[in-house]
């Protein structure tokens, strides 16, 4: 069959829609739906029934670093800063020295145990010193599990923004292993707070333009909208990077800023950004699934699954305790952050940075971190719900749906129609909607029962999996509308 533009299209198409059927049978038991996509890729490639050869780490690469600046700017315009602010130190010491501590224990155990100098046993630390929530969130929230205090703004703080620190770690000591004669470790410290600080100036900066260009210009056709902010979220990346910022940073920091920001369309360029993630994520997971040579990882498993465990049962927990160890948390709410250390696709794209840099051991580095994270998303992927609810720290998410009101409008509203569903233990059910405690400031607009939409009066008597839609006037009122009806 000849590589026509066609047959290209019509295997990406074939893998895509089989991941997604893939994902859709089989996480119901807990599989995460990254590493599906992964094994799909794997299965696709020249080492696998699909024989398509794939063995181009800068094309990976190229479009890892695209994939990763879309993810991460989608990742911050869902960060609400409400619930951010609380933990937000929590969530700056673990995406950095949390990071910084990872890499280095991990480094120092590889530099006993292989045939690796300390620049190279301490690249292969950094590589993988970043978590990837991406699986940990698409299980939580498909089994409708939340997690106690503030648990969960917290991971997603800390996965959206360790990646710049640990590309910078990987960068940083890939040049050094190259130009180990004419640089030293020291040169790193000014280097990392000039790379830092102009990426956080320029996400500030950009987050602002944003917002206001969106909301200032009128374009005829709102299809162009997401078009307008894709040209300015890649300008932010690139530019930040041409004066020698750290762009993940710039990227994500942009994303948080406009998020919390009210400006037209809000609504649809948010699903849009998180429709764009979720294809990026997966076209990702399939091309590093191509890229790998599963035979050349046979060699390494014995030396992986070491590096792996000591990664989770060691040196994540440690730098855990350590980042946090003025924080009031709780030492299992430690133990948990210690577990959600899992690793997605970012690390087998920093793996690709010493591939293509010629790094001695690069090979060998690749295939170990390809290993690691196979392990990580394999043993704790699959683990999280089970290690919530032994920690105690699960609880069910009440509020599955979440709309705020004339934000399509740009429109500074702190209303905001919520969907919460009632269980087999709500005490409100079998009663009317008068006979409970409920708010003065929130209202019962509609019910969604098995599928017929029912407008409520305070006769109507709520039953057991009724969806009500309850209009808030802040995040405050949603405990008061839980406790009226009786949810845990």
């Amino acid at each position: 069959m000849s590589l026509s533009i066609e047959n290209i299209l019509l295997g990406i198409s074939i893998l895509l829609l089989v991941s997604i059927i893939i994902s859709k049978s089989l996480g119901r038991f807990g599989i995460p739906a990254l590493i599906l996509f992964l094994a799909v890729g794997m299965l696709a490639g020249s080492e696998g029934i699909g024989n398509i050869h794939f063995d181009d780490p800068e094309a990976a690469q190229s479009m890892g670093t695209v994939a990763l600046t879309i993810i991460l700017f989608s990742g911050g315009l869902d960060t609400r800063w409400e619930t951010t602010k609380p933990i937000l130190w929590r969530g700056v010491s673990l995406s950095t020295f949390g990071v910084f501590i990872t890499a280095m224990l991990l480094g120092l155990f590889v530099w006993l145990i292989l045939d690796f100098t300390l620049y190279e046993a301490l690249l292969l630390g950094s590589i993988v010193s970043s978590t990837d929530a991406a699986a940990v969130f698409s299980i939580l929230r498909s089994k409708n599990i939340g997690l106690k205090h503030n648990l969960r703004p917290t991971l997603e703080l800390e996965s959206g923004s360790n990646d710049p620190m640990a590309y910078f770690l990987t960068v940083s000591f890939t040049f050094l292993i190259m130009n180990e004669e004419k640089s030293s470790l020291w040169d790193l410290v000014p280097m990392f707070f000039l790379q830092m600080s102009i990426g956080a100036a320029m996400g500030v900066v950009m987050g602002r333009i944003m917002a206001w260009v969106i909301n200032r210009i009128t374009l005829e056709q709102e299809g162009l909208y997401p078009a307008l902010s894709l040209g300015m979220l890649i300008f932010t990346y690139a530019f930040t990077t041409v004066i020698s910022g750290n762009g993940f940073l710039a990227v994500y920091i942009a994303g948080v800023i406009l998020g919390n920001k009210n400006f037209l369309h809000k609504g649809s360029l948010t699903k849009f950004y998180d429709g764009v993630a979720w294809l990026m994520q997966i076209l990702m997971f399939l091309t590093l699934g191509l890229l790998v040579f599963p035979s050349h990882m046979v060699p390494v498993i014995g030396t992986g699954l070491l590096i792996s465990l000591f990664l989770i049962f060691v040196a994540r927990p440690v730098s855990v305790f350590i980042s946090l160890i003025f924080s009031k948390s709780t030492i299992r709410d430690k133990l948990y952050i210690s577990w959600v250390g899992l690793r997605g696709a970012v690390p087998i794209v920093f793996a690709t940075y010493p591939l293509l840099a010629g790094v001695e051991k690069s090979e060998m580095i690749f295939n170990i971190v390809f290993f690691i994270v196979l392990t990580s998303v394999a043993l704790q992927g699959t683990t999280l719900t089970i290690v919530a609810r032994w920690l105690g720290l699960s609880k069910w998410d009440k509020m599955l749906k979440r709309l705020q009101l004339g934000e399509e409008m740009g429109y500074d509203m702190k209303n905001a129609l919520v969907e919460v569903e009632l269980t087999q233990n709500s005490a409100a059910a079998g009663r009317s909607i008068v006979e409970l405690q409920f708010p003065k400031t929130a209202l019962i607009v509609l019910i969604n029962r098995g599928g017929k939409y029912i407008t409520p009066n305070g006769a109507t008597t709520l039953e057991t999996n009724d969806k009500l839609l309850v209009m808030i006037d802040n995040d405050n009122e949603l405990e008061k509308v839980n406790s009226a009806l009786g949810i845990a």
